[in-house]
């Protein structure tokens, strides 16, 4: 499937994924991402899957505008009314759903949010970790003294990376350093990497990293400042590593980071906010951070493991099953 709108070849997997249901003829049916949302549930409802679940991982029209949003909420509508049951990934997206009408069905929320959740015995510290961190600050000559901000994501706009990028330069601190880990080949129209490239201090990964626990480690504080999102598994994993993070005041950011408490929130696309967030947490004493960092990862602990979260999407399934059987 594409990721973007791309009406024929939509409509080659919606006829693909008709001839699959056909075949198999599925109990269940549970679908994530906007575009397998919206072709699974038509063609779940078209083949006569019984249950077809929806999880909505993040909304698309919320930061969008004009033709695109209407079509966006035209989609968010038909997924929902091809669906049996549906999922938002936090409070924030329930909301949304809520408030813009999208849906009347019954919406749940499983657990705190988050459909990934950490394997908080993968994401910790570790003195081979600390290592493979110490040969990246070297590679990019970073004393160790220096701070260190990281990104993770796509080189996208949405991701708020040119606020990032403008924010870092205004600091102007000669010993502060920004990794920006991503995939330079997925990196937007609108996201000018080569001049990137050319700021002093900005360090970037060059292509995807499979395993982001040395980059974390290597770091200081996580930087996040995405115009939109789900439920960020990036930021649960930085704080499984005992980070701090900067986040955006959007859905699923809002919902993991406390102010002061394991980061600091700041508007979405305001520059000034975020270059004094990155300035407050790089001024504070290491002892602030550290304990920052802490409550971090205790708060994955206590609400978003893997095993919590699989655990109430098992529950969700048993429940569906024992209702369809009852009836």
């Amino acid at each position: 499937m594409n990721r973007n709108i791309s009406p024929l070849s939509d409509f080659v997997s919606l006829i693909k994924l008709i001839a699959v249901f056909r075949k198999e003829r599925p109990d269940i049916l549970h679908t994530m991402t906007p575009k397998a949302g919206l072709l699974g549930m038509i063609a779940g409802r078209l083949t006569g899957v019984p249950v077809r679940i929806h999880t909505f991982t993040g909304l698309l029209f919320p930061t969008s505008h004009g033709l695109k949003r209407r079509l966006l909420i035209f989609t968010d509508k038909l997924t929902c009314a091809s669906a049996t049951h549906i999922i938002p990934e936090g409070e924030g997206v329930k909301t949304d759903l809520i408030t813009h009408r999208i849906t009347n069905k019954p919406l749940k929320v499983l657990g705190f949010g988050n459909v990934r959740g950490v394997d908080v015995s993968f994401f910790q510290t570790s003195p081979e970790l600390s290592a493979k961190a110490l040969s990246i600050r070297e590679r990019f000559g970073i004393p160790s003294e220096g701070i260190v901000f990281i990104f993770i994501g796509r080189f996208v706009g949405d991701k708020g990376l040119r606020e990032l990028v403008k924010a870092f330069k205004l600091l102007g601190e000669t010993d502060y350093h920004l990794l920006l880990v991503g995939d330079i080949e997925g990196s937007s129209d609108d996201i000018d990497i080569s001049e990137i490239k050319k700021i002093k201090h900005i360090h970037i990964s060059e292509g995807w990293v499979n395993d982001v626990r040395p980059w974390l480690a290597a770091a200081d504080i996580l930087v996040f400042p995405s115009y939109r999102e789900g439920f960020p598994n990036v930021v649960l994993e930085a704080g499984a590593m005992e980070l701090p993070s900067i986040v955006t005041e959007i859905n699923g950011s809002r919902e993991i980071i406390r102010e002061g408490h394991n980061g600091l929130i700041v508007p979405p696309r305001n520059v000034e906010a975020l270059t004094n967030a990155m300035r407050k947490l790089a001024k504070s004493p290491q002892a602030t951070l550290k304990a920052m960092g802490k409550a971090a990862r205790e708060n994955v602990i206590a609400k978003y493991t893997q095993r919590f979260v699989m655990d109430c999407l098992k529950d969700y399934y048993r429940q569906i099953i024992n209702d369809r059987t009852i009836n």
